[in-house]
């Protein structure tokens, strides 16, 4: 477990960008994956929005994946065990960096077919809580005719990330744009920030 945590760590000091292709164990994805499904088929996502507060809008020509929150106090037991594995991965990267991490918060995402999120920054304007962005990917046998990668604008270069199943990416909220390419068949992960806050 470590060794993921470290990877993503090493990986995010040397180009701005944590990645590791293993964070989350096989089975653990694949129930992630199946819960995810189920909430899909139940209707219960939601289109996702843009900003927060007074400044939350939905504008399906910046986005139009479909999310559900997380709650730990309302979970089945993948999401306490992928929850328990971020406590750990937050442990780790507070004694290992000094991050200061108090809190955090997750959703499923689903990108149907088609779907897409334009550049954007994962910091709002009113809370600067937000200090690192982490999404862990449920895809198995993605392959590059699916298109959908994570974009990442990094100055003048960008890296595309494909959204592999077990993958984790990690980077600061405030400092990279990035965008979800269109996905040519629903693309699935968990998204979500470590807080400061």
């Amino acid at each position: 477990m470590e060794t993921n945590f470290e990877e993503i760590i090493a990986t995010f000091l040397e180009g701005r960008i944590g990645v590791s292709d293993s964070f989350l164990p096989i089975e653990l994805a694949n129930d992630l994956k199946q819960n995810l499904e189920t909430l899909y088929q139940e209707e219960a996502l939601k289109i996702a929005g843009i900003g927060n507060g007074n400044d939350f809008s939905v504008d399906e020509k910046v986005r139009n994946d479909k999310i559900f929150w997380l709650n730990r106090n309302d979970l089945r037991k993948s999401e306490q065990l992928l929850f328990d594995l971020i406590d750990s991965f937050v442990i780790y990267l507070n004694r290992s960096c000094f991050t200061g991490i108090k809190s955090y918060e997750f959703h499923y995402a689903l990108f149907e077919e088609g779907a897409f999120y334009k550049k954007h920054i994962d910091q709002f304007n009113s809370d600067d809580g937000r200090a690192f962005s982490m999404i862990m990917y449920l895809n198995e046998g993605w392959v590059k005719d699916d298109k959908g990668e994570l974009k990442v604008y990094l100055g003048t270069e960008v890296q595309l990330i494909s959204p592999n199943n077990q993958k984790c990416v990690f980077f600061k909220s405030n400092e990279l744009a990035h965008e979800v390419l269109v996905t040519n068949k629903p693309r699935m992960s968990i998204t979500g920030w470590l807080k400061t806050s």
